[in-house]
């Protein structure tokens, strides 16, 4: 026999219990109804079919208030019960149950916001300007995959030490070394904001670094032997690919910029007159020029008449709007015979730079601002980009000279002033 509650004062009518089957059978009316259970529990059930728990009660003013449990039968009868039974505790220790959920609410949406996934997310919006765009993509992308599968949910204020080396070995066991590295930066600059923040006391990150293997940087694989450049310089010219892809081939090494900038050129950026490329680098985001050599010229105009009329110099061969697909350069190489051992796309950099400092003897700050690194005066100020653009455009057709010459088997060096 159910338990029976009287409801109100003591000339209220007895309460007889619910039973399972008279919840499930409960069919909705014309006007919303309820079904009460005792103790204040009671089952509304309204004219669209939907049943819900709700509970009254007194507050301590003596106020009358009510409870929301849950629907059913996502809540049972059993469990909306016991919900009742525990307000019923609470009220009887002077809490009022309806304060307590809502604390209880409020805390759990405070956790929600401070998990560590939740803080990343406002540490990135707010950082979306201060970071470049390249580099809080990677950041996104290794989070996404790494971090937040193991750690998005916890609370970031509870984050410790072996946390997180217990994550960067997981990822070093799987021979992500250079991945670790990165993720290791971005974890201390998501707890350092959280520590700004108040969500969390302090960055672990620096005392779990030198718990990590090192990472070796693996420096790009270039030739820097004038027979070999030759050879490959003679290849180049051999390429039997496509006009978009061998004019960027025979451009590369004249103008050794990054791979990736050199696919997204654009013809506006070209100034025919002036002989000169004008674009910002992709790794600074600063202001470049690159002075175009003759050879480089006669190359943008015979491929001007094929593509002048697109966007780009170099247009992705099947995807109409958009520029050279981005191992459409390394997988010609690899075509032509040319080994990973041997030269990438990015290769022609160090080449450059080799060749133009210990063979060609250019100065050292001119070489190093043609590759778009900065480079301070006497007085640590940055050179702009049009500092020594003279002697660059001079040192641009000389080394176009000396690539000709190694293109015919010819090791010479060309004079300081090859305009005559």
């Amino acid at each position: 026999m159910g338990v029976c509650f009287r409801e109100g004062n003591s000339l209220a009518r007895l309460i007889k219990p619910l039973t399972a089957t008279q919840v499930s059978n409960a069919r909705p009316k014309a006007k919303m109804y309820k079904l009460f259970d005792g103790g204040g529990l009671f089952l509304q059930v309204n004219p669209s079919g939907g049943k819900h728990w709700k509970m009254k009660y007194r507050k301590n003013d003596g106020k009358e208030s009510l409870l929301t449990f849950g629907n059913y039968p996502a809540l049972s009868l059993e469990q909306a019960r016991k919900m009742r039974d525990e307000a019923r505790s609470q009220k009887a220790l002077g809490i009022d149950p309806g304060d307590a959920r809502q604390e209880e609410k409020a805390e759990r949406a405070k956790r929600a916001r401070n998990t560590f996934e939740a803080v990343t997310r406002e540490w990135m919006e707010i950082h979306s300007t201060k970071i470049k765009p390249q580099s809080m993509h990677i950041y996104e992308v290794l989070l996404d995959k790494f971090v937040f599968p193991l750690m998005g949910k916890k609370p970031i204020g509870q984050m410790k030490g072996p946390d997180f080396l217990e994550l960067l070995r997981g990822i070093e066991a799987q021979g992500q070394l250079y991945s670790a590295k990165r993720i290791a930066i971005v974890c201390g600059m998501i707890m350092r904001f959280a520590v700004a923040t108040g969500r969390a006391e302090i960055d672990p990150l620096p005392s779990v670094r030198g718990c990590l293997r090192v990472h070796k940087t693996k420096h790009f694989v270039t030739m820097t032997d004038p027979k070999e450049v030759g050879r490959l310089l003679r290849a180049i010219d051999a390429y039997p690919g496509g006009l978009v892809v061998s004019s960027a081939l025979k451009i590369a090494p004249y103008v050794f910029v990054r791979p990736g900038e050199l696919q997204q050129a654009g013809w506006a950026d070209i100034d025919f007159k002036a002989c000169e490329w004008r674009y910002t680098t992709s790794k600074t985001g600063t202001p470049h020029i690159v002075p175009l050599a003759p050879q480089v010229m006669k190359i943008l105009n015979t491929l001007y008449a094929y593509t002048g009329h697109q966007e780009w110099l170099f247009p992705h061969q099947w995807q109409k709007g958009k520029s050279m697909a981005k191992t459409a350069l390394l997988a010609a190489l690899r075509s032509m015979g040319i080994t990973a051992e041997e030269m990438t796309p990015h290769g022609f950099r160090a080449m450059a730079r080799t060749l133009l400092d210990e063979v060609l003897g250019e100065r050292y700050d001119l070489i190093e601002h043609q590759l778009a690194h900065m480079v301070r005066d006497p007085n640590g100020r940055a050179y702009n980009r049009t500092q020594h653009l003279a002697e660059r455009h001079r040192m641009m057709e000389r080394w176009a000279v000396y690539l000709d010459n190694l293109r015919a088997g010819r090791n010479e060096i060309p004079p300081f002033d090859v305009s005559g």
